[in-house]
């Protein structure tokens, strides 16, 4: 997961953010209590999302109170008053970061490499807890981690096999956030378009990156501004469907904050990365 998932925060009543920002506070604050502090340098607005599909879908809302900042102790920040609903995005945070530090060990160099034994290793502890936890989410991350090492070693390895671990994986792992079968099985559809959404995006904008660095990318050898176009098309298409998915949740509260993020998030995300590396020489 790499924070692609975002609010477009101009398009959001006041109220609406504050609660948006509430959720990612509690999502901190709860990381902070299970697993340490060094696991909030983990934190991204992909598992806001997930937690607040949970908050959405589910009973389990108690309202917000003011408490300390944990990150500035001079700060109040608005929290949830009840985090269990954060256990699940919390441990999925951690498994996932942890295995992305293992591959990120394989794949970089140098000064990054260095970087993601380092935080592989200060993130065991969390790890462990979290897998023992939530062993499920440590049997899709690995699932995930395997089967993209395996398609990435195929040097005829296309865009859309080089997107399917990923879409699996949030397939997979998209559902736990509801109770309801029905919210389950939309889930699961929006998962594998919300994965193929992030690993197309992130493709797009290491492709200079992965170029100069010899790394795998399925978009390589493409030029630049036939890349752009391919990678925008397809996006469109799995935004479209998201669209029409997140229609048949039974969404309880925060429809405005989640269809935020569906409607006008992932096409104002898209957007501003794209233009961000055109900027970029």
């Amino acid at each position: 997961m790499f924070g692609y998932i975002r609010v477009a925060k101009p398009e959001m009543r006041i109220k609406e953010y504050d609660m948006y920002k509430a959720v990612y506070c509690s999502l901190c604050r709860k990381l902070n209590k299970e697993y340490g502090f060094i696991s909030k340098f983990a934190l991204n607005y992909d598992f806001t999302f997930t937690a607040l599909l949970e908050l959405s879908l589910n009973n389990n809302f108690s309202g917000t109170a003011k408490k300390k900042c944990t990150c500035n102790p001079f700060k109040k920040c608005n929290y949830c008053v009840d985090d269990k609903a954060f256990d699940l995005s919390a441990a999925a945070l951690i498994i996932l970061s942890f295995n992305k530090f293992s591959d990120d060990i394989n794949d970089e160099k140098g000064i990054k490499k260095l970087a993601a034994f380092i935080l592989k290793l200060l993130f065991s502890k969390a790890h462990k807890k979290a897998a023992d936890k939530y062993p499920e989410i440590e049997k899709i991350a690995t699932r995930y981690i395997k089967e993209q090492t395996i398609c990435e070693r195929n040097k005829n390895c296309s865009l859309d096999d080089a997107a399917e671990p990923s879409s699996e994986m949030l397939s997979t792992l998209l559902p736990m956030c509801a109770r309801e079968e029905k919210d389950k099985k939309v889930l699961s559809y929006l998962g594998r378009l919300l994965g193929r959404y992030i690993y197309l995006l992130d493709c797009l904008v290491d492709r200079r990156k992965d170029i100069k660095n010899g790394t795998f990318n399925p978009i390589k050898a493409m030029d630049e501004k036939e890349a752009i176009e391919k990678i925008k098309t397809q996006l469109y298409i799995v935004i479209n469907e998201a669209e029409k998915s997140f229609e048949l949740l039974s969404v309880l509260r925060f429809k405005n904050i989640l269809g935020n993020l569906i409607y006008v998030g992932l096409e104002d995300t898209m957007n501003m990365e794209i233009t961000r590396m055109e900027k970029i020489k």
